[in-house]
C-alpha cells in the first residue's frame, strides 16, 4: 500500500521497543559467572567419575575436562550476554535455535583447539569430537531451556509490577480529578443535568481504576473510554472533536475480546494532553477499532500539539500499555506509535496502534495464571 501524496510517515523509535525485555538472564554479572563456573566444574567432575570411577579417579582427565568445559561455558556466556536483548526481537523458537547453535559452535571450536593443542589431529579423535558435541547438545538444551523459562517468568513479574505501579500512579494523579471537579462546579448552577451526568461518568471511571487489574470485555472498556471522553468534551467544549469507528461485533458485545482494564484510556488521555489541549483551535481524535482474522486492531489518531515534539508524549503511559499487553498476550500482541507529517493542513498526526488476539478462553486463562502466581508471590 502506497502512502498518499504529501504525506510523510516517520516511524517513531519509541522507548517501548528499546525497553524490550531480554530473552535470557544477564550471564555477565559476578554472581552469574560464579554459578556458571561451579556448574561447569560439577559437569566435568561428573563426566570424570562416569569415565574412571571413584577408585581409580583420573585427576589428569578432570583437569583437561575442567579446562575444556570452562572455556566452552564462559565463552558461550560472553557471546550470549550482549545478544540477549537483540534475541528478544526474534520469535522464541528462532532465538532459541540461535543460542543453541552458538553453544555448539563454541564447543566445536574449543574441542578442535584442545585436540590439536595436545597431540595434533589423529584419526581416533573423531569419536571424541562427536562425543563432545553430543554432550554439549544435551546439556546446552537443558540449561538454555531453564534460563529461558526463568527469564520469561521474571519478565512477566516485572511487567505486572509496572502495571500495578502505573495503575496506582494513575489513581493518585490529581490533574484529571481537579479539572473534572472544576467543570462540575461551573455547571451546577447553569446546567445541573449535565453536571449530574458528569459526576456519574466520573464515579464509573474511578470505580474501574480502583478495581483489581485484569481482563474485561472490550465493549466494557469502550464504555469507560466514552465516559472519559464525555468528561473531557464538557471541559474542552468545541475544541475536542471525537470520531468513533468501532466494529459492530465489538460494539454489541457479540465478540467479547477481553482486554486489560483501563488500557485504552491512557491512549485517549495522551491524545488530549499532548495534542488537543495545547492547540488553540483544538482538533479531532479518531478511534478506529476493527476485527481482522481473529485479532483486535486499535488505532488512535490525534494532531500533534503546539510545542510538542512529534511522538514525545507520556512515555510512561505508552510503555505501560506495551508491558501490560505483553504480560497478558505475550508475543502475540503488538504495539507501536508513529508520526505522520503532512506538508499542509491538517498538522502532523500522532498515531498509536495496537493489536492482540481475540480469544477469550486463552486470554482469561493466562490472566488467571498470572494473578494466581502474583498472589502466591505476595
Amino acid at each position: 500500500m502506497q502512502d498518499s501524496p504529501g504525506v510523510k510517515i516517520e516511524t517513531d523509535v519509541d522507548s517501548v521497543e528499546a525497553d524490550a525485555p531480554p530473552f535470557l538472564p544477564d550471564m555477565c554479572t559476578l554472581q552469574a559467572v560464579f554459578l556458571l563456573v561451579m556448574l561447569g566444574e560439577l559437569l566435568a567432575l561428573a563426566l570424570t567419575l562416569a569415565d574412571s570411577g571413584l577408585a581409580a579417579f583420573d585427576w589428569e582427565g578432570l583437569g583437561f575436562r575442567s579446562f575444556l568445559v570452562q572455556w566452552i561455558v564462559l565463552l558461550s556466556a560472553a557471546l550470549l550476554c550482549p545478544l540477549r536483548f537483540r534475541l528478544s526481537r526474534l520469535s522464541p523458537w528462532l532465538a532459541g535455535t540461535v543460542c543453541y547453535l552458538l553453544v555448539l559452535a563454541v564447543t566445536l571450536i574449543c574441542s578442535l583447539l584442545g585436540i590439536w593443542g595436545i597431540d595434533g589431529w589423529q584419526e581416533e579423535d573423531g569419536p571424541i569430537l562427536l562425543g563432545n558435541l553430543i554432550l554439549s547438545a544435551i546439556f546446552a538444551g537443558i540449561v538454555l531451556r531453564y534460563l529461558y523459562v526463568q527469564q520469561q517468568w521474571s519478565n512477566q513479574q516485572k511487567a505486572e509490577l509496572r502495571s500495578r505501579i502505573q495503575a496506582l500512579q494513575s489513581r493518585i494523579h490529581p490533574h484529571f480529578l481537579f479539572n473534572s471537579m472544576n467543570s462540575i462546579a461551573s455547571l451546577i448552577a447553569t446546567e445541573p443535568d449535565k453536571a449530574e451526568r458528569m459526576v456519574e461518568d466520573l464515579s464509573c471511571l474511578f470505580r474501574a481504576s480502583l478495581a483489581e487489574p485484569g481482563l474485561v470485555p472490550l465493549s466494557e472498556e469502550l464504555d469507560l473510554c466514552r465516559q472519559f471522553m464525555a468528561i473531557e468534551q464538557i471541559r474542552l467544549g468545541d475544541r475536542l472533536q471525537v470520531h468513533w469507528q468501532v466494529d459492530p461485533a465489538v460494539e454489541t458485545g457479540h465478540q467479547p475480546c477481553p482486554i486489560p482494564s483501563l488500557l485504552l484510556q491512557p491512549l485517549l488521555e495522551n491524545a488530549i494532553q499532548h495534542g488537543i489541549q495545547s492547540l488553540a483551535g483544538g482538533g479531532l481524535v479518531t478511534i478506529d477499532i476493527s476485527l481482522e482474522d481473529g485479532r483486535v486492531k486499535v488505532r488512535v489518531t490525534n494532531p500533534v500539539g503546539e510545542g510538542e515534539r512529534p511522538g514525545h508524549g507520556n512515555r510512561m503511559a505508552l510503555g505501560n500499555i506495551h508491558h501490560r499487553l505483553q504480560a497478558h498476550f505475550g508475543p502475540a500482541a503488538d504495539f507501536s506509535v508513529k508520526t505522520e507529517s503532512r506538508e499542509s493542513d491538517p498538522p502532523a498526526q500522532f498515531v498509536a496502534q495496537l493489536s492482540y488476539p481475540c480469544s477469550r478462553d486463552d486470554a482469561a486463562a493466562r490472566s488467571r495464571n498470572l494473578f494466581n502466581k502474583n498472589k502466591r508471590t505476595d
